[in-house]
């Protein structure tokens, strides 16, 4: 899969957030900026993004996705 497509997949399942992938064609890594993420637990906001690319992840077509997930003001804080 490309990396757009992973960023546009995850943005699509999530109204208003921003996805950040990297990867190298095979195994990827999404930072994922969004305000649905405030008061979820570390697994609920994972569901979230996982869910968005659920039917790419059964067909293998994306075989791995790493995620780190952060509201907006988390986001801005960690960039100082």
């Amino acid at each position: 899969m490309e990396i757009e497509a992973i960023a546009q997949l995850i943005e699509s399942g999530l109204p208003g957030c921003q996805a950040v992938v990297s990867g190298d064609g095979r195994h990827f890594e999404a930072v994922v900026i969004s305000e649905d993420f405030e008061g979820k637990s570390p697994i609920q906001k994972q569901r979230m993004v996982m869910a968005t690319v659920k039917a790419q992840l059964e067909s293998d077509e994306l075989h791995a996705l790493s995620i780190k997930t952060y509201t907006r003001e988390q986001w801005q804080t960690l960039q100082g």
